[in-house]
């Protein structure tokens, strides 16, 4: 006669993900690729010889059309709505472009109390209907058998790209106007903590079942600055949530700030791939759930074999603690080999 499943065997990958950032019980660890999941696929690359990054991110049926295609070659646990954190400055009057060799260039810089009156502050959200239409399609398609989540850059991050005009090593305008110019920087603060506190309420209406913040650049601030840029202000942003749905904070390169983290309020911490995850496991309460943390350049020209060691490791690290979702450690590099994609889920999905 054969065994009746266990709950956690019958979980879809929705479930299994949600439990997981609700540090419960499943089967084997969920498993997503961070954003940019799609980037290495070649279907992805043939879509881009026809449109450009801003064009798919601005079309719904496009930029669900990415979306979906980890998910269909790969059956991740949870796909992410392909979309970009600079539609947020954009929204709120301040656009962006990608240039060959520059990165991301802003349409203008913000050094000035004047240039605060070139945003289009009131009813920013409703510009980025796109986003909630992609997400609706999405939604239909996942038919609730994938966790769909939604995202935002953090305050400081996109603070960042607006007073630097756009990308920048080690964004050294940004972190000068953040110490010349307190008052403004505050001001800044505070129109992307709102901003983004009603597109992430627009996202969970839309359908996403869970919030990713990422805070890519709170690892520039000193330690001593961290509160004051950072954390506070996601941590409002947790707040005003509301638990709605489970929200992960992603803050790389942020290893001296553990208290700070661990005080937003999120369901979950990403782990970036240059710290230790158990040792990070040791430093987050247990009713927090851990999302890491390969190193995703591992993912580029190393053999399967070395992929396998590395994934391996993280989930001997991880083994038998509830609310851990393996992911890598930052975004997927855009040539990543496939294989190398498929050793990984491979090797978690047989623990």
């Amino acid at each position: 006669m054969q065994e009746s499943k266990t709950i956690e065997q019958r979980l879809s990958n929705r479930d299994r993900f949600l439990r997981a950032c609700r540090c419960q019980p499943v089967d084997y660890p969920p498993i997503w690729m961070m954003r940019q999941a799609g980037r290495a696929l070649p279907e992805y690359r043939e879509l881009k010889k026809k449109y450009s990054f801003v064009e798919i991110v601005r079309n719904p049926e496009l930029a669900a059309e990415v979306t979906l295609q980890p998910i269909c070659r790969f059956d991740f646990d949870a796909a992410i709505i392909f979309s970009d954190i600079l539609v947020v400055p954009e929204a709120l009057g301040q656009a962006y472009r990608f240039s060959d060799g520059e990165g991301v260039i802003m349409d203008f810089r913000i050094e000035t109390e004047e240039d605060f009156k070139r945003l289009s502050i009131s009813n920013s959200c409703e510009r980025l209907e796109y986003v909630y239409d992609a997400i609706k399609l999405v939604k239909s398609e996942l038919k609730n058998k994938t966790a769909l989540i939604g995202f935002s850059g953090s305050p400081w991050t996109l603070a960042c790209f607006m007073c630097e005009g756009g990308s920048s090593r080690n964004f050294e305008n940004a972190i000068r106007f953040s110490s010349e110019r307190p008052e403004l920087i505050e001001k800044l603060l505070s129109i992307l903590t709102d901003a983004v506190t009603e597109y992430l309420l627009r996202q969970i209406d839309a359908g996403v079942d869970a919030i990713q913040i990422f805070d890519t650049l709170g690892g520039l601030l000193p330690p001593e600055r961290f509160y004051e840029l950072s954390g506070k202000w996601m941590k409002k942003i947790v707040r005003r949530l509301n638990g709605i749905v489970p929200v992960i904070v992603f803050s790389k390169g942020v290893h001296q700030n553990w208290d700070t983290l661990i005080d937003l309020g999120a369901n979950v911490i990403g782990i970036d791939h240059y710290f230790d995850i158990s040792k990070a496991r040791e430093l987050i309460p247990q009713h927090i759930g851990i999302q890491g943390n390969l190193n995703p350049d591992l993912l580029r020209n190393n053999s399967s074999d070395v992929v396998v060691s590395e994934t391996r490791s993280i989930l001997n690290k991880m083994k038998g603690k509830n609310g851990f979702i393996f992911n890598l450690g930052h975004g997927l590099p855009p040539d990543s080999k496939i294989e190398n994609i498929e050793a990984v889920i491979q090797t978690v999905r047989s623990l």
